[in-house]
């Protein structure tokens, strides 16, 4: 496993992190003995960056990391976040008493007195984003977490917040088939030195392996949801992806290895959190960052799959709440 920093003065982590969403359910059942399987397979592939959120499971993913924790006891940097409170309807708190309540509880289900980096999950926009970079820096200061991040924001954000207190890293959804991070954000990650976290690498399913049906994805799955995964978009994303899954063959790549490698190939600042539910999943991609492309692999895939391909949007009104489109 290739390793990469997170930001200019994080730790080094795993080229490749896992993202921990999963265990809660929300893409589909799940187990205890599953995801402590899923995290030992992990580790045991070079992993070593864990991602979860507060609100993942309503708590219960990151009690599952700790339970993991508390067992295996590996060396390992976690990440979490907090900001979106449970609804409906959909609703975001940025203050200090919040963020100072949620990351006590975040500590407390992960059985840990520190998390190495700490995001503000959705930006609450009436609260100017320096005054929530100043109560981050106070959990700095104090030792609850050795760095922040912010998640779905702007070029534009990400400088203001930065010039208050250096940002760890940005994470925002990126793969094949979501592509607006390029217009800006990454360039900017990559001059300021923060690290750019892609989630839903693997576009939430779609290039795994084997192929999803999201026609008989289980009726609670989140992606249901989801205009691209809705008919008539569906079925025309899927004969677009088509080709790309042929190519992939041919190189004896897997299809999510491939797809996360290309994640990987846009920059060193880039470290994807792919999720998964199972180790058999994960043992699919895990080995992504050995794959090296020729720059006719990079043409071939930007033929088969260019920049807007992907018919309908990655969220629906509700779930764009907040979500900072700058372009």
């Amino acid at each position: 496993m290739q390793r990469r920093r997170l930001g200019a003065t994080g730790p080094e982590v795993s080229a490749i992190g896992l993202g921990c969403m999963s265990f809660g359910g929300i893409f589909g059942p799940t187990d205890e003995e599953a995801s402590q399987r899923c995290l030992d397979a992990a580790i045991d592939g070079g992993i070593d960056f864990l991602d979860v959120a507060n609100i993942y499971g309503m708590g219960v993913c990151e009690s599952v990391i700790g339970r993991f924790l508390k067992r295996r006891k590996p060396k390992v940097v976690i990440a979490t976040k907090a900001s979106i409170m449970n609804g409906p309807p959909r609703r975001f708190d940025n203050s200090e008493a919040h963020l100072r309540s949620e990351l006590e509880g975040s500590l407390k289900r992960l059985g840990v007195d520190y998390v190495d980096l700490f995001y503000i999950h959705r930006r609450e926009v009436e609260r100017p984003i320096e005054e929530v970079v100043g109560t981050l820096k106070k959990l700095i200061d104090q030792g609850k977490i050795g760095g922040y991040g912010l998640s779905e924001v702007s070029p534009g954000t990400l400088r203001r917040a930065h010039a208050v207190h250096p940002c760890m890293a940005v994470q925002n959804e990126y793969s094949l088939w979501t592509r607006q991070p390029e217009l800006g954000l990454i360039q900017t990650c990559a001059e300021l030195g923060v690290a750019f976290v892609p989630f839903s690498p693997l576009a939430r399913g779609v290039f795994g392996a084997p192929a999803i049906d999201a026609n008989t994805l289980p009726e609670k799955d989140f992606r249901r949801s989801i205009p691209r995964f809705q008919e008539p978009d569906w079925s025309l994303n899927m004969a677009r992806i088509a080709p790309f899954r042929a190519f992939c063959a041919e190189h004896g790549w897997t299809v999510p290895a491939a797809a996360l490698a290309w994640v990987l190939d846009q920059g060193d600042h880039l470290i994807p959190i792919p999720g998964t539910r199972t180790a058999e999943n994960l043992g699919a991609w895990v080995g992504a960052s050995e794959i090296r492309f020729t720059d006719a692999d990079r043409a071939e895939i930007a033929r088969l799959l260019p920049v807007g391909f992907a018919h309908g949007d990655r969220y629906n009104l509700d779930q764009a709440i907040t979500v900072e489109r700058y372009c």
